[in-house]
């Protein structure tokens, strides 16, 4: 099969689009012949060595396609089937693409009980886009936030993977959402999707907008993943009782503490990432019901990995960068 390794930790460059062997489906695993996998901030990270995967790697966490053959005391499916992956093995402990092969291949062998019938209306490119992102949404504003209907969600950065994710899911249930980008084209698009207020968070002032969003009452939800550049803003920005979901630290992982509006305030701070199965349950009910339609920005051949590297390193992207396979 054709597929794109790594050999060595570094930039696009050592990309390697090549022969590997095709993998075999094991006993409860079923052999996917992909059509369609999506590049995550993962991918980027695991290329660059952080960490260092066991070389050669093939990258890639999300991926859909069609069944080509069941492994011993396989179940519900046949072959032809078309699925789409849950990448978080063993309860998100292991992703595929940073702990095994993943899916950027024409091939690839996952365990059954991984594997979902591909929602109805969604094309390959769509089903590959979905499932890391909104399951870490999902887990962010369900499982941790426990987000409730009408209540005020601010998203930090709209445009990447996880906010966008947690645009379309905030609105599939019934919340406001108030985005924020350096981009105003980034701002117009979220409009699109249903953002029910925006700003420009370079050159405008987020806490003021929330303020006069919300008419007074803060964010009830801050989705936050940037750490020390927004944090201060972050606290600033949440309503009374209001809860800050972490998922990461784009900007640094030491921000100003301002420990005393976490407690005027009350707020609860709360860790969170990938997520368990009954997460990767709940978003897909969310998808497969179309209530919440993954983005794809722009879809790149696989023999054109490294070109969709850069384009995802470059910020441009509003959704996810998809690579069609088997169509080059």
């Amino acid at each position: 099969m054709k597929a794109v390794r790594i050999h060595e930790d570094g930039g696009p460059e050592v990309l390697r689009y090549e022969d590997a062997d095709d993998p075999v489906a094991g006993p409860g695993e079923v052999l996917i012949r992909l059509r369609a996998a999506s590049l995550n901030h993962l991918d980027l990270w695991t290329r660059q060595g952080l960490p260092s995967a066991p070389k050669p790697r093939i990258l890639g966490a999300d991926g859909a396609g069609v069944i080509e053959a069941l492994g011993e005391g396989t179940d519900g499916f046949a072959t032809g089937d078309e699925v789409v992956i849950n990448p978080g093995l063993e309860e998100g402990a292991h992703i595929i693409g940073e702990h095994t092969d993943g899916t950027h291949a024409e091939l690839i062998a996952v365990p059954a009980d991984y594997v979902h019938p591909l929602p109805h209306g969604l094309s390959f490119e769509e089903a590959a886009a979905f499932p890391l992102v909104f399951e870490t949404a999902y887990r962010m504003l369900v499982t941790r936030a426990d987000l409730q209907k009408d209540e005020w969600v601010l998203v930090w950065g709209v445009g990447g993977g996880v906010a966008s994710a947690a645009l379309v899911i905030s609105k599939a249930l019934g919340a406001r959402v108030i985005a924020t980008s350096s981009d105003d084209g980034k701002l117009e698009r979220a409009q699109e999707f249903g953002a029910d207020a925006v700003v420009n968070h370079e050159t405008g002032d987020v806490a003021a907008a929330v303020k006069e969003a919300t008419e007074g009452h803060g964010a009830d939800v801050v989705i936050e993943h940037v750490g020390e550049a927004t944090w201060k803003t972050s606290l600033q920005a949440a309503a009374t009782e209001g809860r800050i979901v972490v998922c990461g630290a784009t900007s640094g992982p030491n921000p100003p503490a301002q420990l005393h509006r976490i407690w005027w305030k009350q707020l609860s701070i709360l860790g969170s990432t990938m997520g368990t199965r009954a997460d990767f349950a709940g978003v897909y009910d969310l998808v497969a019901r179309g209530a919440a339609k993954p983005i794809v920005d722009r879809a790149f051949p696989l023999s054109e990995a490294a070109a969709a590297h850069e384009y995802l390193e470059s910020g441009k992207q509003f959704g996810k960068v998809v690579l069609t396979i088997g169509e080059d």
